[in-house]
């Protein structure tokens, strides 16, 4: 899949390119393919005989709670959720960028695992447009339409968090930029599911 990014600068923490951070309670942070969390302790224990820091993060839709170590926070991606002023960029790619798919299956969904692992917003964004482009001229698998979802479901999780508005809400801005790029989702896409 090939996706135009030259037009959308982000910051280092926005495009995955993640330098160390130092985060605290109460953080929001986005743990990739889990989405939107918050953390809740920072522990400290004894790994490999050395003194490691930990980060007890609650992810917002599951409950689902991760242990990560401070060390390897940025080899997981763990990141701050993007700030309200760097929403308008997502938008801005889902209404003008380019993407192009692979046309044999197993490439293109190797490489929108690979996306979707980075837990960069612009590149599950180009996740989620190239499904749905894809879904206008042919019928998505089972699996990317799971793909397809959950895309859908970390773009709209971590916009409504960085905007401090609903998922609903947020989620009928997104089938507007769609509209805008002469798109629509797919019919057998149900509303926002939590995964």
């Amino acid at each position: 899949m090939t996706c135009v990014f030259e037009e959308y600068t982000f910051d280092m923490r926005f495009s995955g390119d993640i330098q160390p951070m130092e985060h605290k309670i109460g953080d929001k942070v986005v743990y990739p393919n889990h989405g939107v969390g918050v953390i809740e302790q920072i522990n400290f224990g004894v790994l490999n005989g050395r003194t490691e820091k930990y980060y007890m993060i609650r992810i917002s839709s599951s409950g689902l709670k991760v242990m990560v170590p401070h060390s390897n926070a940025c080899t997981v991606g763990l990141r701050p959720v993007i700030r309200n002023g760097e929403t308008a960029q997502v938008f801005s790619f889902l209404e003008k960028g380019k993407c192009n798919s692979h046309h044999d299956w197993k490439h293109r969904f190797k490489e929108n695992s690979e996306r979707m692992r980075t837990g960069s917003l612009i590149e599950v964004a180009a996740v989620f447009k190239s499904l749905v482009s894809l879904s206008r001229t042919k019928p998505l698998s089972f699996r990317e339409k799971k793909m397809l979802e959950r895309a859908k479901f970390l773009i709209v999780s971590e916009l409504a968090t960085a905007r401090n508005t609903s998922n609903e809400t947020m989620e009928d801005n997104l089938v507007r930029s769609l509209a805008k790029a002469h798109l629509q989702m797919p019919t057998n896409i149900d509303k926002q599911e939590q995964f």
